[in-house]
């Protein structure tokens, strides 16, 4: 008869499969936390580049209009250059949105995580030209990513377009 404190343990052998088990649901669940990781860095991207163009929009509305005469970027954020992280500081309320997430390495060196499209310098936002583009704004990039940096999509940088809205794909000739 067994006593009533008595457990039977478990052997060798079970405790090397529970262990096996666990490491294939571990080897399963990593990768997919990583990629909602990489795609919520991706949004939170999208969403700064947004809120980047509501800032160039108040910008355009005290400017005639008038796009800045920006540097595509600088190599370090101690130079005095004009680019947008500078210009758009009054306009933003939080410099945070310059970051993309997903960047560790060129908004601490250089101010941003985005470069201007220096085509657009001086133009009139309601004619803009771009590469033969004008009458399609939503194909007009204003910004983009400086790096590929979203590793789970096809196409691995973000855009910010001249009608305001920010995507994940370049949209350069979707005309008629």
């Amino acid at each position: 008869m067994r006593s009533r404190g008595h457990r039977r343990a478990f052997s060798l052998l079970e405790l090397i499969v529970i262990v096996a088990v666990l490491g294939v649901l571990a080897a399963l669940a990593i990768p997919a936390v990583q990629r909602s990781g990489a795609q919520a860095d991706s949004a939170k991207c999208l969403a700064n580049l947004r809120q980047i163009g509501v800032g160039l929009g108040l910008y355009l509305n005290d400017h005639a209009m008038i796009m800045p005469d920006l540097r595509a970027g600088r190599a370090s954020a101690d130079e005095d250059l004009p680019v947008i992280d500078v210009l758009l500081a009054e306009y933003l309320d939080d410099p945070a949105v310059f970051t993309c997430p997903a960047d560790d390495r060129f908004a601490k060196e250089t101010g941003t995580s985005y470069y201007w499209n220096v085509a657009l310098n001086g133009q009139h936002a309601a004619n803009l030209n771009f590469l033969q583009i004008s009458d399609t704004p939503g194909s007009i990039p204003v910004l983009s990513d400086k790096e590929g940096w979203h590793r789970f999509r096809d196409n691995k940088v973000n855009f910010l377009y001249a009608d305001g809205h920010a995507g994940r794909d370049l949209r350069l000739f979707t005309g008629p």
